[in-house]
């Protein structure tokens, strides 16, 4: 174990603790974890017992965290822990976001950073499992890469309270947030977790750094049109240009249900481009369709994508090549 003593937390009644880390707010006994798995009361104190606890790292296109807005066509070392504060029954990383005993090898902080810089890395991305449970790591690894003049990625479900958050932008420079479903019913059965906090962290982080929205489309849990017309009017009345990547489930974890219909796919993706202005799709082997980035004031094709192979076509600083139109995409 590569314990610490972890942040945001106090001390209760009884010899428990109370995590503030995340919306659960968990009141630990001396002994036990939290939801996480992998936060516990020890002695009265809070420990992180991840710290430094790498169990994926690898050198990625950063279009498959999924960041399509953020330095197209870049690298991005990206690291990965065990635990998560969600349960998704159907979780397609479960091997190591449910199994905290999966295999890791320990990592400083430095080594990361220095293995980025070595690599050639336009920065660091904090995926794979749930960074926001890997707290105290992230919030140290992304203070290094910062000072060596590298970007800060995360991929989150957004399940975390407002402080830890605010601590968090400080730092990130961009972010992919789940929106699983627009149900908090589904929310509380399917992934133990609440919507509002995660509507809450979505606005907070608009305007704060960059962000892109993902949805899993998973059969037999959200796979509704009227639930799916509901996040893209959400997501537009924040910012149409946000842009929302809809991804394919495939069987996994504890739930077999068939993979999403494609068919089902592209009607959300058609819809879904008359609201919003850059809609993507997702884990559809072959797909062409929704995967390139179109100006939407002129209809231009900026970047042209297939699979993680990326063409910059038409784009100027940001900008629409051919029109000038503000895209919002960073360069």
């Amino acid at each position: 174990m590569n314990r610490t003593e972890a942040r945001h937390y106090k001390k209760g009644r009884g010899g428990r603790v109370d995590c503030l880390l995340c919306p659960h707010n968990c009141s630990i006994a001396e002994g036990r974890s939290g939801i996480c798995d992998i936060r516990t009361n020890l002695g009265g104190a809070l420990y992180s017992d991840i710290y430094g606890r790498v169990s994926s790292i690898a050198m990625d296109p950063i279009e498959k965290k999924p960041l399509y807005h953020f330095h197209p066509g870049s690298l991005i070392l990206s690291i990965g822990t065990v635990g998560c504060n969600m349960k998704c029954s159907y979780c397609q990383n479960w091997h190591i976001s449910q199994n905290t005993a999966a295999s890791t090898s320990y990592y400083e902080p430095s080594a990361v950073v220095r293995s980025a810089s070595r690599e050639g890395s336009m920065g660091v991305a904090y995926t794979y499992s749930e960074p926001i449970v890997w707290f105290e790591y992230v919030m140290d690894c992304a203070k290094e890469a910062r000072s060596a003049g590298l970007k800060n990625v995360m991929v989150t479900n957004g399940f975390v309270n407002p402080d830890p958050l605010e601590e968090l932008l400080g730092l990130v420079d961009a972010m992919n947030i789940d929106l699983k479903t627009f149900r908090d019913e589904t929310y509380k059965k399917y992934q133990k977790g609440r919507l509002k906090p995660v509507l809450d962290t979505i606005k907070r982080a608009h305007g704060a750094c960059h962000i892109e929205l993902t949805t899993l489309i998973v059969t037999g849990i959200n796979d509704d049109m009227a639930e799916m017309r509901e996040i893209m009017d959400w997501i537009a009345s924040i910012d149409r240009t946000i842009p929302w990547h809809i991804s394919r489930y495939h069987p996994s974890h504890r739930y077999d249900a068939p993979a999403t219909d494609i068919a089902f796919i592209m009607k959300v993706y058609e819809e879904a481009r008359r609201k919003l202005d850059f809609v993507y799709c997702g884990n559809i082997a072959g797909a062409r369709n929704g995967t390139d980035t179109h100006c939407p004031s002129c209809g231009a094709t900026v970047i042209s994508r297939r699979g993680y192979s990326t063409e910059i076509t038409a784009l100027d600083s940001g900008r629409c090549a051919r029109c000038g139109a503000d895209l919002k995409i960073r360069m």
